[in-house]
């Protein structure tokens, strides 16, 4: 028992500084990459293509997890995927938050983004993908296993193709029901903020407003703040 707690204390500490490097190497790096080896920009037909990639690995991901799986661990994989969601709801808002508006080059290209928001500016998916097999499925397969892993990525994973498709409908068709306004709505708030890269426009969250509401980013449109107020919002 004790060399397996020492186990799962090394390896998050190795997750730990892996990550920490990796973003700071990123950074360094990507201050000498030409933006347009990863083709920010895309056409109308790659960029529902891309979707569709995006959503097949979701779904075949899903397919093998729930149906290759030990029967055992149905409980265990759910309970892994709605912490995979959970998960990414709030990666959504930091890495929004403190990436894309607050590190360089990464805010300098989404300012781009902001300047011509019809334009379908994004980063391939699968860097995404990449990053989540990576950063997320490989170090939490050590600690916890195969299959709590790969739940855990799968539930990442579509929350990652949620927030894809829908920062897409915002920016490209018509609102068509109640939530899909109401997301509209808060990303219209986020883009009328000043176009500075490294600015703090508030209204984070793309596919939920929750986040904002318990950090209080949501500027003028604040309840009574806090956890509560978050809650509210999103009911």
């Amino acid at each position: 028992m004790r060399r397996r707690t020492d186990r799962a204390r090394s390896c998050v500490y190795l997750t730990a500084r892996v990550s920490e490097r990796f973003m700071h190497g990123s950074s360094q790096c990507a201050r000498e990459i030409d933006p347009s080896v990863f083709k920010f920009q895309h056409s109308k037909a790659a960029s529902h293509l891309d979707l569709a990639s995006l959503g097949g690995a979701s779904v075949s991901l899903g397919a093998a997890l729930f149906l290759i799986r030990p029967e055992a661990q149905l409980a265990d994989s759910a309970a892994w995927t709605a912490l995979g969601l959970a998960l990414w709801s709030l990666l959504e808002y930091g890495l929004h938050r403190y990436v894309l508006h607050g590190l360089r080059p990464f805010s300098t290209w989404h300012a781009e983004h902001h300047r011509r928001p019809a334009a379908r500016i994004y980063s391939p998916t699968y860097v995404g993908v990449a990053l989540i097999g990576g950063l997320v499925y490989l170090p939490m397969s050590l600690l916890v296993g195969a299959w709590p892993a790969c739940a855990l990525a799968f539930g990442v994973l579509s929350g990652y193709f949620a927030y894809s498709v829908t920062h897409h409908a915002v920016h490209h068709h018509s609102a068509v029901d109640r939530w899909l306004g109401r997301r509209r709505h808060w990303h219209v708030l986020h883009h009328a903020q000043p176009r500075d890269p490294m600015a703090r426009p508030g209204y984070y969250g793309v596919t939920s407003a929750f986040w904002d509401h318990v950090f209080r980013s949501d500027r003028g449109q604040r309840g009574s703040g806090g956890f509560r107020s978050a809650v509210a919002n999103e009911t």
